[in-house]
């Protein structure tokens, strides 16, 4: 994993102050937010390369950890969705544990199956998805071998 140098925190204070909270406390604090569970995500800058760490509900499939690319509902990709398009070698602190993944975006045949998981998690992403004319990516993390 990075050293705290290597890394950058979300620029949005209440996220940030999210994450310190969750690495300090080893996901004992921040790893349930708001009654959702988080997950830590790093991906490196598409443009400057820095490690960027934000803070992210999640839903499972199996042994594959879920994000939605929602931004909000606004009419442009979260930086985090583009960073890892760029590159899909990720790394994520989900509670206590570390560890690497590979992003991809969910096809055409997984995507309604698996909205139907992550909007049982968070129900405001069939909102946000009917505020924007654009499709929200849904993003599957697979964990890398060790």
């Amino acid at each position: 994993m990075p050293s705290k140098k290597q890394l950058t925190d979300s620029p949005k204070i209440w996220v940030a102050k999210h994450i310190q909270d969750y690495v300090n406390t080893d996901g004992k604090k921040g790893h349930k937010w708001n009654g959702h569970l988080t997950l830590l995500l790093t991906t490196r800058g598409r443009k400057s390369g820095v490690l960027r760490r934000t803070a992210l509900i999640y839903g499972t499939d199996g042994d594959n950890y879920l994000l939605v690319a929602s931004n909000g509902g606004s009419d442009s990709h979260p930086n985090w969705y583009l960073n890892l398009m760029e590159d899909p070698k990720v790394e994520l602190q989900v509670g206590a544990e570390k560890f690497k993944a590979k992003a991809r975006v969910a096809n055409e045949k997984e995507k309604p199956r698996l909205w139907k998981i992550m909007t049982k998690v968070f129900p405001t992403y069939n909102r946000y998805q009917k505020n924007t004319e654009r499709e929200i990516p849904l993003i599957i993390l697979e964990r890398r071998s060790r």
